[in-house]
């Protein structure tokens, strides 16, 4: 359903992590298609709205584990943030019930094979599908990275949560044809040279992130430094000076600066 102007919506994304063959980290992107209205044709981490379904699963806690302590809202941003990126990559993270590893790689495509298309389609619940293959959505692996508020007088805003997750092994991933056309594994440093070649197009919050990201020296050490980290909010505040656009984040919210100019996609 359409949101109103200016009306804020949840959202989540998650940053999919796993080692690089050639950097320290790799983390999986997708391109938007072009004719989505929001972000088209951007390179941007899995994620989407919060919706009911969500919050109906997170009052279900035999439907996921590492829920302890969060409350309705925080447990509906995660669980968001796992559904989004089963719809959009197919990478499923959760755990045959009572389990301490993760589901298996070819349960998990089976899964997406069998439920994607109808759960992308509305015609099938996620709850369902994680209840009737007896898993539970492993909350404990999403690590709050950051928190982004679209700025005030833009069409269509957003309440984002990033997390950070370690990728399961041998979940490759893959985009789905109707939302994003091409989904890639790479380093952030690969991400932002393509965003200043011009290859790519990065919204800006995905850019800080990735800036952010690519001073880890591994995937332990980004989920640790992210497990140690208090989030600050960020509002941008678009300014303008002369014909340049800017936007003035919170200096102490760790991006390297408070006023940036806004070339990119906002």
């Amino acid at each position: 359903m359409p949101s109103e102007p200016g009306v804020v919506r949840p959202a989540s994304t998650i940053l999919l992590l796993r080692k690089g063959a050639t950097d320290a980290i790799d983390v999986f992107m997708m391109v938007r298609h072009y004719q989505i209205e929001f972000a088209s044709g951007a390179l941007v981490f899995p994620g989407g709205s919060v919706d009911a379904g969500d919050r109906e699963i997170g009052t279900q806690p035999n439907l996921y584990s590492g829920g302890d302590g969060l409350d309705p809202d925080a447990l509906a941003f995660k669980i968001a943030a796992i559904r989004e990126t089963f719809e959009e990559s197919r990478i499923l993270l959760a755990r045959p019930r009572g389990s301490n590893d993760l589901i298996a790689a070819t349960k998990a495509s089976a899964i997406a094979d069998q439920h994607r298309d109808a759960l992308n389609e509305g015609k099938v619940k996620f709850a369902d599908i994680i209840a009737e293959n007896d898993l539970e959505l492993a909350l404990d692996l999403l690590v709050p990275y950051a928190h982004w508020i679209t700025p005030e007088g833009m069409k269509k805003r957003f309440d984002t949560w990033f997390f950070l997750a370690e990728a399961p092994p041998e979940q490759v991933g893959m985009h789905d044809g109707k939302e994003s056309t091409d989904s890639i594994w790479l380093s952030p440093r690969e991400a932002l040279e393509g965003g200043a070649s011009g290859r790519f197009t990065l919204p800006f919050p995905t850019t800080r992130n990735l800036i952010k990201l690519g001073k880890q020296p591994s995937v332990a050490g980004a989920l640790d430094d992210a497990n140690r980290s208090t989030i600050v909010s960020v509002t941008p505040i678009v300014t303008r000076d002369g014909d340049k656009r800017q936007l003035r984040i919170p200096l102490e919210a760790g991006y390297d600066g408070e006023v940036f100019e806004l070339t990119g996609a906002p």
